[in-house]
């Protein structure tokens, strides 16, 4: 039945990122082309999440200790992120309220302020990862020390304020062309590299090694936590309203179709980005024995000799410094949503920036200053797990509420769906208690 959408759907207050809310027209009547390029860019800005400064630490010391071995984690958590998205997306298309939002309607102001609390913490965790990661780039590329990188790194507030005001298409373009630049840096690195196709394959097959290896568990856990990111499901659930989703069932449900078509694209991308690191890692360091390398500066200081390019670690700083920018952006957004969702609290978003880029600053100025470039890589991949551990407190709750007809109406998920996404709930869950038990009772 082609009921509108105020049958079953019930929004209160006010939505999210209300200054760009519905800001993208989608054209009515248009070609699926026009209509898929209209949707076109949520997707891509929830990736940057997939491939942020986390990623390359927990990618690059997978790579260099375990050489291809761990691919298959990095395939399986983009599965988990494709499902989980999909998820973030429907809520948003069906009910016009984001995860924080429903999360308050849900359960009340204060099993939301502890929710609210948990993604604050997973927020912090990533923008400690981007601003290691954006000051570790300046370094490799204008010799910047870490400690001032890590202080001018408060200067991103900027960028994203100009670009918010130039409109939300603008933000997806800069995003978009960060990302482009990123993928062609990594394919001249593939090439040089000449990694082990056969091997390569082989790491895409799962293996039982990382339950008897504690080692081998903190670091796909690093990388299921550098991938599925918390707060990126929170982001997705509330950029998806800045198009026009319509107002009946059959335009919702037409909607939900270009939303997953354009998340799944960006985060396929996001594979080969993630793969590429960890194959890079493996085709290089492991390679040559090198089996130690977790420092980003490291890796890149040693790949001109391992692959015969002098362009390489210049590529590889660009590409870290794009990522790190990126982050930004889309920290920022999320950080607006979660806040407003969750406590129903307003910030200009140059304040909200500054206030948690400030939080993230302070460990990263004290590791850089007393434990220099070598404390860095611990804070990368250490920050990854805290975000694992926060996935919880978002996936099952977005699960439970994607699953439930009185708030989903015709665009509840199917069971199917739902079971997919309870099973992701329960490895990410399960491994998280396994660690915990290794890190505790380990000899």
């Amino acid at each position: 039945m082609d009921q509108p959408i105020q049958a079953w759907q019930q929004p209160r207050g006010e939505p999210s990122l209300e200054d760009v809310f519905q800001s993208v027209p989608v054209p009515a009547g248009a070609g699926w082309l026009r209509k898929a390029f209209a949707f076109l860019g949520p997707g891509f800005l929830v990736s940057v999440g997939y491939m942020d400064p986390g990623n390359w630490a927990t990618s690059i010391a997978a790579g260099a200790k375990y050489g291809y071995a761990l691919l298959w984690i990095a395939l399986l958590s983009n599965i988990m992120a494709i499902i989980l998205q999909h998820l973030a997306g429907r809520l948003a298309v069906a009910s016009g309220r984001d995860l924080a939002q429903a999360c308050r309607d849900a359960y009340g102001k204060s099993a939301a302020s502890v929710l609210w609390l948990f993604a604050e913490i997973a927020i912090i965790a990533t923008d400690i990862a981007e601003v290691v990661g954006t000051a570790i780039g300046l370094n490799l590329l204008f010799n910047i020390p870490l400690e001032l990188g890590v202080i001018i790194t408060a200067l991103d507030v900027f960028i994203v304020l100009l670009l918010q005001r130039l409109g939300f298409r603008k933000v997806e373009a800069f995003v978009l062309a960060l990302l482009a630049v990123i993928f062609i840096c990594f394919i001249f690195q593939m090439v040089w590299a000449q990694p082990n196709w056969l091997g390569v394959a082989g790491g895409f097959v799962p293996s039982t090694d990382i339950l008897h290896q504690p080692g081998m568990l903190y670091l796909s856990l690093g990388i299921i936590g550098a991938t599925v990111m918390p707060h990126n499901l929170y982001l997705h659930s509330g950029i998806v309203q800045t198009r026009t989703l319509g107002e009946t069932a059959a335009e919702r449900r037409t909607a939900l179709s270009y939303v997953t078509f354009d998340s799944t694209f960006a985060l396929m991308l996001a594979l080969f980005v993630n793969a590429a690191i960890l194959i890079l890692a493996a085709a290089t360091f492991h390679k040559a024995g090198q089996t130690g390398v977790v420092e980003i500066g490291d890796a890149q200081r040693m790949l001109a000799p391992l692959v015969g390019s002098l362009l390489a670690p210049k590529l590889f700083a660009v590409a870290l410094l794009a990522c790190g920018l990126n982050s930004a952006v889309t920290a920022t957004l999320a950080g607006q949503i979660v806040m407003e969702g969750f406590i129903n609290f307003r910030m200009a978003p140059w304040a909200r920036r500054l206030l948690t880029r400030s939080i993230a600053i302070l460990p990263a100025v004290v590791v850089t200053i007393y434990y220099g470039a070598n404390g860095t890589a611990f804070l990368l991949v250490f920050s990854q797990v805290v975000l694992a551990f926060q996935l919880p407190f978002a996936i099952v709750p977005l699960i439970q509420f994607t699953a439930t007809r009185a708030k989903m109406g015709p665009l509840v998920s199917p069971n199917w769906l739902t079971a997919l996404a309870g099973i992701t709930a329960v490895i990410i869950i399960a491994l998280n208690i396994k660690l915990v038990w290794d890190i505790l009772f380990q000899a």
